[in-house]
């Protein structure tokens, strides 16, 4: 995993616990916000792995009808199926909190680090303008009517190809990507089309001339 890729979801996840006053930043310990996102992740590989087990025990209970309860064959594969499907989610699930120990050991790097701190930075002091930027490009919906998370997204996402000299695909491919995993089933399109429609807007600030 990249080191910027483990910040942005760090920087995500401490989002809600930026200050009001973009001055507090500053004397705000990053060890402090960043063990809270941590502690947020750990959290999350419990309850993936509680709910993989409860998925298996349902998966099973499923098979265990198809042989005793059907009626018919079909009722049988429709119970088949069910607990196939249900062994494949408890599957990804499984998979994806596997992945979670390697992002929480690198999260301590400093690198990893450094950037969620600028991060969280540019979008506190940052906000007013981002928020602005991100209206503009948006169709009939206003952002303090988006989910918190997508909100959330959004920002980081502008605040680097804006104001920290990320190519603005980079930026728009690393927020779908947050998306499908924090958001809803159509929060990643829906981001993915906001984000768009701000690069596309006529006068958008280059990456180039954001990181001069």
């Amino acid at each position: 995993m990249q080191a910027r890729r483990i910040a942005r979801e760090l920087a995500l996840l401490s989002m809600s616990q930026l200050p009001s006053k973009p001055e507090k930043l500053e004397t705000q310990q990053l060890q402090s916000v960043a063990l809270a996102a941590v502690r947020t992740l750990t959290s999350e590989v419990h309850d993936m792995l509680e709910t993989a087990a409860a998925e298996i025990e349902r998966g099973s209970d499923r098979l265990l009808s198809s042989e005793t309860k059907a009626l018919d064959l079909d009722s049988a594969r429709v119970m088949v199926k069910d607990a196939l499907e249900l062994a494949q989610s408890a599957i990804n699930r499984i998979g994806t909190a596997v992945e979670l120990p390697e992002l929480l050991q690198l999260a301590n790097q400093q690198e990893v680090r450094d950037y969620t701190l600028a991060l969280l930075q540019t979008v506190s002091i940052r906000r007013a303008e981002i928020d602005q930027i991100i209206s503009a490009a948006m169709v009939d919906w206003q952002i303090h009517r988006l989910p918190q998370i997508d909100r959330d997204i959004l920002r980081l996402a502008v605040a680097e190809f804006q104001y920290m000299g990320i190519p603005d695909r980079v930026a728009i491919n690393e927020a779908v990507e947050l998306a499908k995993r924090y958001s809803d089933d159509d929060g990643h399109r829906f981001i993915n089309g906001v984000l768009r429609r701000v690069v596309e807007k006529p006068g958008a600030k280059p990456a180039e001339e954001a990181a001069g």
